[in-house]
């Protein structure tokens, strides 16, 4: 059960990746906090995977970076490059190409799914 829970919020996350890479903006590679849902090796392992992208785990959390991203925006850093230099970088997770099917195809009926239950309201 905790498992399907899981894979319910990466598909979820997938498909707010799907709207971003419709808008043109392609994602390659997600920075993440080591924290929250990427304590969990089932859930980076099946992000990775699902979304074909390349995670970064750092040694932070969310408040941390939204503070950081605050501080780029109020011009007190230049850029990303700044304000994230200090992180250490914990462990870097791939894509597992040899589950990529079984993932599409988890994925594909979860958005049919979705779909079906969205085209009701």
């Amino acid at each position: 059960i905790v498992r399907a829970a899981q894979e319910g919020i990466v598909f979820s996350f997938k498909y707010g990746i799907d709207i971003m890479e419709q808008m043109g903006i392609p994602v390659q590679k997600i920075h993440a906090g080591h924290a929250n849902m990427f304590l969990s090796p089932i859930f980076r392992e099946t992000l990775a995977g699902v979304t074909g992208a390349v995670i970064e785990l750092y040694d932070t959390d969310g408040s941390v970076g939204a503070a950081k991203g605050a501080g780029i925006g109020a011009g007190v850093y230049k850029d990303n490059n700044e304000a994230f230099a200090t992180l250490e970088k914990l462990e870097v997770i791939e894509p597992d190409v040899a589950q990529r099917t079984a993932y599409d195809d988890a994925y594909a009926r979860w958005k049919s799914n979705l779909e079906r239950a969205m085209a009701a309201f």
